[in-house]
């Protein structure tokens, strides 16, 4: 059975207001349509019935005889996408060399066939067959991904083991009567969600050293994990001369790779930031509604309590974590039962209302 299109129910129509008003020009008027279209619908009718008003494609019915060939064109689209910036010539260039003989234009050709004729158009397929686990990338693609696509490092700050990739930053919350400035040192793995903060009153290369000193780096040493990289900001109590900075030192005493973020792009650094902006909702200000702080001790303590609470029992609905607590998926990916405490035993507030 014929399947009917707009245009075939047009002609019927056409057809049927002719005979219902016995005035050929009267119905094509009110149709739309030439007198001679009429003429050439009915007498298709006549012939072949509702099936030879179906409107046939127009072209030719087989491939072009010039066009590449299929096994071909699968070569042209892997060397594509495993060399996304290069041009079509180039790319006829290195399939000469493999003793596949095709012309620029023939390149050409299988790019606009499947949307690929432009360079971002490849780097964009090259991502998402990336994200489909459909190939892994190599250093030299991450690298064009990168250069040419300024969404590609914000999205893709990925780590595949804990303590492969930590993310720092410093959160600023205000000025407090009493206690001054409060900065917040914020240290998340991006394998987990596992986070690190402390409160200091200074915007210092030793505060930044001091949490990693503190907290992060005994942690995962307990742990029996290695830090491999930290990605930061390029604030200045993060970088600086490596022979003179102290977080600098640090990172380079502990042989930790120190990555930056892109200029004036804090989204590059998205797990911290996300961090603080929750650390401000759920923390800062549920506390600091009902309770005057005299001390950036007495801060330090309501944040304990609640990064025990977002490590231990916070779900999160993320595509890594997926309900799972950071301390649940920590504990999965390495197969322990216990962690090292998070918050160190002589910081826990009892112990400090205790002494």
């Amino acid at each position: 059975m014929t399947a009917m299109t707009e245009s075939t129910k047009r002609k019927l129509s056409l057809l049927q207001l002719a005979e219902e008003l016995g005035n050929v020009s009267k119905a094509c008027q009110i149709m739309g349509y030439h007198r001679d279209t009429f003429y050439e619908v009915r007498r298709a009718f006549q012939v072949g019935g509702v099936a030879a008003l179906v409107e046939q494609k127009r072209g030719p019915k087989q491939p072009h005889p010039n066009r590449v060939a299929p096994e071909i064109e699968e070569e042209i689209l892997a060397l594509s996408l495993e060399h996304p910036t290069y041009g079509a010539q180039r790319i006829a260039n290195e399939l000469r060399l493999r003793d596949v003989n095709v012309s620029p234009s023939g390149v050409r050709g299988v790019w606009l066939r499947h949307d690929l004729g432009s360079r971002y158009q490849r780097l964009m397929r090259l991502e998402a067959h990336a994200q489909d686990d459909t190939i892994a990338l190599s250093d030299e693609q991450i690298r064009l991904l990168e250069r040419h696509s300024c969404e590609f490092r914000m999205r893709h700050i990925e780590a595949n083991a804990p303590g492969e990739l930590l993310n720092q930053d410093t959160f600023y919350w205000g000025t407090l009567k009493g206690v001054g400035k409060v900065y917040v040192q914020v240290v998340v793995d991006a394998f987990c969600s596992l986070a690190f903060a402390k409160v200091y009153t200074s915007k210092m290369p030793i505060t930044a050293a001091e949490l990693l000193y503190d907290r992060v780096l005994p942690f995962y040493e307990a742990l029996g994990v290695a830090v491999k990289a930290v990605l930061t900001d390029n604030g200045r109590e993060y970088c600086g001369r490596p022979e003179q900075h102290p977080y600098e030192l640090l990172l380079t005493l502990h042989d930790i790779e120190h990555r930056r973020t892109k200029v004036r792009s804090p989204r590059t650094n998205g797990f911290v930031e996300r961090m603080n902006r929750t650390l401000l909702d759920e923390c800062f200000r549920i506390k600091g509604r009902t309770k005057w702080y005299t001390s950036p001790a007495e801060i330090q303590q309501d944040l304990d309590q609640y990064l025990t609470f977002y490590n231990l029992k916070r779900s999160h609905q993320g595509y890594r974590l997926k309900g799972r607590t950071p301390a649940q998926a920590l504990r999965e990916a390495l197969g322990r039962k216990k962690l090292p405490p998070i918050v160190p035993k002589e910081e826990k507030p009892a112990e400090k209302q205790a002494a």
